[in-house]
């Protein structure tokens, strides 16, 4: 009996097995893209800041890139632990990217694309250091070393002081104006419209600030005419524009850090001036409850742990009470 020849012939069509990985089936649902677009629209919409907006893009779209998923409905755990074990870099970053993409996943929850919060339990362990606020000493020191006769100095040391006394962002403090300020009532009104809760607020200040504003108020008028600039700012540069082109280009910002260094002033930058701020308010008596309105907090929890008291300060706190 003669033996049949096996067939060499292959009918199965594997072209494409090797490019990378097999061909994903095509899966039935609400497209990723399409769930990112309208959660930004909305996002634009409810009038968030632009930085948060290209967070949630730069992350999320690295998410799809990195999980290849491809609709809302088939993403569980395993596609955000296989996200954050790609990344090389430290707990502290994974933490910030994993806050951006459980928020965009809320979001989609709140939309009805997804059944389930189930992100809701996954956490990166972050050993955080007490940050510190700035002190008096420190801002004694370093304003004694601005020579105010000078327009850049003058401006830097009003905006110190608003940030230290105030507590204001240095993003807020950027987008101040004129109108803002009541050199008489010594007052600034601010509104919702420059601050990230959105909420108006009202913010005394002292007589040194005030005579302080009110002559950068003059200078600030003086360059403007002269280089024919048509803006209401209270911080400009020497050439009459705003101070920040963008939330991570400001210009007080970067000479706060050429003072830190030039003057080995260690806390001195616009999270620890507001800090300072926080704190001083704290130790003269003030509940959480006003603080967390001076800073302009949405949630007092957001205070609690922005104030990060140390061993040292809970006890000296407890110890009023004994």
């Amino acid at each position: 009996m003669t033996k049949r020849k096996a067939s060499l012939t292959i009918n199965t069509d594997l072209s494409n097995i090797f490019n990378g990985q097999a061909v994903r089936k095509n899966i039935v649902g609400f497209s990723m893209e399409k769930a990112l677009n309208t959660v930004i629209r909305q996002m634009k919409a409810a009038g968030l800041r632009e930085r948060t907006i290209s967070d949630y893009e730069l992350h999320v779209n690295h998410f799809i890139e990195i999980t290849n998923t491809q609709v809302i409905e088939e993403l569980t755990a395993d596609h955000i632990y296989l996200w954050l074990s790609s990344m090389n870099v430290s707990n502290q970053t994974k933490l910030t990217r994993l806050k951006c993409l459980k928020a965009f996943l809320g979001r989609c929850f709140d939309n009805g694309w997804l059944e389930t919060n189930f992100w809701r339990n996954i956490k990166i362990k972050v050993d955080s250091p007490v940050k510190e606020g700035a002190t008096d000493r420190e801002i004694k020191l370093l304003l004694s070393l601005l020579d105010l006769t000078r327009f850049i100095e003058l401006r830097d040391a009003a905006a110190i002081l608003i940030m230290y006394h105030m507590g204001l962002r240095v993003g807020t403090l950027a987008k101040l104006e004129n109108k803002h300020v009541n050199v008489d009532a010594k007052l600034l009104k601010i509104d919702g419209g420059i601050i990230k809760n959105h909420e108006s607020i009202y913010l005394p200040f002292d007589d040194v600030l005030a005579r302080v504003l009110e002559t950068l108020i003059k200078q600030n008028d003086i360059i403007r005419r002269e280089h024919n600039v048509k803006n209401n700012y209270l911080f400009i540069t020497k050439k009459g524009g705003p101070i920040a082109t963008s939330p991570t280009n400001n210009n007080i910002t970067k000479r706060l850090c050429k003072y830190s260094k030039e003057y080995g002033l260690k806390n001195i930058n616009p999270h620890a001036l507001r800090r300072g701020f926080a704190k001083n308010l704290l130790k003269k008596g003030a509940n959480i409850a006003l603080i967390s309105k001076a800073l302009g907090h949405s949630d007092m929890a957001v205070t609690t742990r922005y104030l990060h008291l140390d061993k040292e300060e809970v006890a000296e706190s407890l110890r009023k009470f004994i």
